[in-house]
């Protein structure tokens, strides 16, 4: 038989594809970045290289399989992580602002028989996850006004948008990874013009409310602090009365001469007094 085959190299060439097929239906090469589930008769018989958390890339079973050809049919999952792109979402705060807004979630499969039989393909697994995604984010972002997406409160609101969208993704055998607003912007005119208005008005009220408390700190400290040199002074000067009044007329003769209570030099200014003056006793010498 072989010896006639060789004869009849049509038939030769005919056994050596038939050969192939049946090797390449029985082996297949499982790529690390996907999930292999083996369908025998319509019936999930088993999974190849499916992702488990905590577990690296490399040890959980890539690589070359055997399948009963024509009997067994392979289904690829992707095992990375995948995005589910959102339109852009018109949301109504509670304070009454129409926001635009981006958004996008990060999701993996980590049961693929679950998502084999519920959804069959990634695509339609996006494709289930966006409205609920678009009714999540406006069932929380609708909670709030505009000012909470500018402060830490915008992370707690991404995490109950997750748990909200994860419930959802089990039923799809993912697990929702992140969700994250791209942009949150409002709508160009008017209503954008007028919560800049808005914004700029707080932030002016919040700076006055600011420095009228550290005016108002100064001159706590300022009087306590006067307060005190009061009391040192007192306490020095009254140790000693006649020194106490000696400084003391330096210091009217200072303001009166030197700078006359103003902070700038007297200058060519002029002031005339009888040298029997009682104002001008400690320039005369004490007896």
């Amino acid at each position: 038989m072989i010896a006639r085959l060789g004869r009849n190299p049509i038939a030769l060439g005919f056994l050596a594809l038939l050969l192939l097929i049946v090797i390449g239906s029985t082996f297949s090469v499982v790529p690390e970045t996907r999930q292999a589930v083996i369908v025998r008769f319509g019936d999930v018989d088993r999974t190849v290289n499916r992702y488990q958390a905590g577990v690296p890339f490399g040890n959980t079973g890539a690589g070359l399989i055997a399948r009963i050809p024509f009997v067994e049919e392979i289904h690829w999952i992707d095992k990375r992580i995948l995005s589910i792109p959102m339109d852009r979402q018109q949301v109504l705060s509670t304070d009454q602002l129409r926001l635009q807004v981006d958004a996008f979630a990060r999701y993996r499969i980590v049961d693929p028989v679950r998502m084999y039989i519920s959804a069959r393909t990634e695509e339609r697994v996006s494709d289930q996850l966006r409205p609920i995604l678009g009714s999540a984010l406006r069932n929380e972002l609708g909670k709030r006004p505009f000012a909470a997406l500018l402060s830490p409160e915008r992370g707690q609101m991404m995490d109950n948008i997750q748990n909200a969208l994860n419930r959802v993704a089990r039923q799809y055998g993912a697990e929702i990874i992140d969700v994250r607003i791209k942009r949150a912007d409002l709508p160009d005119g008017t209503p954008l013009e007028s919560a800049y208005q808005r914004m700029q008005t707080a932030r002016q009220q919040e700076a006055r409310s600011i420095r009228a408390q550290g005016l108002k700190q100064a001159q706590i400290i300022r009087a306590e602090a006067d307060a005190e040199a009061a009391r040192t002074y007192a306490d020095a000067f009254g140790k000693d009365p006649d020194f106490y009044e000696f400084y003391r007329a330096m210091q009217s003769y200072e303001t009166s001469f030197v700078d006359n209570g103003s902070g700038q030099p007297v200058g060519k200014s002029s002031i005339i007094l009888s040298p029997q003056n009682e104002y001008l006793k400690e320039f005369s010498g004490r007896r």
